[in-house]
């Protein structure tokens, strides 16, 4: 960090052992923050409005007004003045700021930088400022930063793992009470190793809000006759199937494939728990299934490599990781394995889809932080 600078901060990005897309749907998760990370350097500017942006990997600035923060055409300053809106609606107490990013986080694989960034940020503000947020309020305006400037209508998962994670452990994340615990992750001699694609997705595009508006339907016909259900989270299997000759199929599919995602979440933390790592793959295998053909949100650069996994007795489960149609899948594979397994499906990938994949290991890591 330059010296000039007041205040360093990093923040990780995320991978999610299992419980994908049901976080908006108030179901479980299990991320953790991992050893990648986006690395903010802050100053106060003596400024009392202007603020000055700048990201390194986009070699890109923009500067802006804390009197009039709007949204912009470019993506990316989004995520800052969406965060920035936020913070303004809880205080008056921020003052013009330059601050540099620089990230490590691929973007684009699914391991969240957006959250990265909306957490990254509103930690460090607050740390400058000295506005006295907790981390869950960090959190959850976070999280309306992206619903409300990116137009992204993400659940909590991933801005609270970038925030609350704990070194070496998951998080199993009740995302309708908030309520969570620390799981221990043990599962030497295996290891996580992420596989991107590079094939990129836009989620703000459309098809990650349409699979929330499609389990939203479904919960309103299930209210008409049970009330008391609020959202999915409330909607078994049994009740489910009542309703597959008045719900459109698609519907029935997502809201079927959510049902079944927190039962394996559950099932998986017992796995982990009891080190039966053998089961824990076993349900992240049935995870890339439901996502596959219930959900519908893989793509063939995916589906090849889940597929081509299977052939190794050293991979105990992979799936795609993330909101779908690219980024990454999420593996564990033996350690004496990886080398060999990585060689072997880059080049296979390549021969079938002409484009390069990276692989890179990850480890469960602790959230946003101040750097030292």
């Amino acid at each position: 960090m330059n010296s000039t600078y007041d205040l360093c901060i990093e923040s990780p990005g995320r991978i999610n052992i299992i419980g994908e897309h049901t976080d908006y749907n108030n179901g479980f998760v299990l991320p953790t923050a991992i050893d990648k990370k986006i690395k903010f350097s802050f100053k106060k500017n003596e400024n009392s409005t202007i603020c000055n942006v700048r990201s390194v990997n986009f070699n890109a600035s923009f500067s802006f007004d804390l009197t009039k923060v709007e949204p912009s055409k470019h993506q990316w300053e989004n995520y800052i003045l969406g965060v920035v809106f936020e913070l303004q609606q809880l205080t008056n107490n921020l003052k013009g700021f330059d601050c540099v990013i620089e990230s490590d986080i691929p973007i684009g694989s699914g391991v969240s930088s957006s959250a990265a960034l909306e957490c990254g940020l509103a930690f460090g503000l607050n740390e400058l400022f000295k506005l006295k947020l907790s981390k869950q309020l960090i959190v959850e305006l976070s999280q309306r930063a992206e619903h409300n400037y990116v137009g992204t209508k993400c659940g909590i998962m991933d801005q609270f793992a970038s925030v609350m994670s704990k070194k070496d452990h998951v998080i199993l994340l009740d995302c309708k009470s908030l309520e969570f615990e620390y799981i221990p992750v043990s599962i030497k001699p295996y290891k996580i190793v992420l596989l991107n694609t590079n094939v990129s997705h836009n989620l703000a595009s459309g098809e990650y809000n349409k699979r929330r508006v499609q389990c939203e339907t479904g919960v309103k016909i299930i209210q008409k006759e049970h009330p008391h259900v609020a959202s999915l989270r409330e909607v078994t299997l049994d009740l489910l199937n009542k309703f597959e000759s008045t719900l459109d199929p698609t519907v029935f599919n997502r809201c079927k494939y959510v049902i079944e995602e927190n039962e394996r979440v559950k099932k998986a933390v017992n796995a982990l728990k009891n080190k039966q790592l053998t089961t824990l793959g076993k349900h992240i295998y049935e995870t890339h299934e439901g996502l596959k053909n219930l959900y519908e949100v893989s793509c063939p650069e995916l589906d090849f490599l889940v597929e081509f996994s299977k052939d190794y007795k050293e991979v105990l489960g992979a799936r795609m990781m993330g909101g779908g149609f690219g980024g990454c899948t999420i593996n564990i594979i033996h350690e004496h394995k990886i080398e060999q397994f990585i060689e072997d499906i880059s080049k296979a990938y390549f021969n079938n889809f002409n484009i390069k994949l990276t692989a890179f290991e990850v480890m469960p890591s602790k959230g946003t932080s101040i750097k030292n």
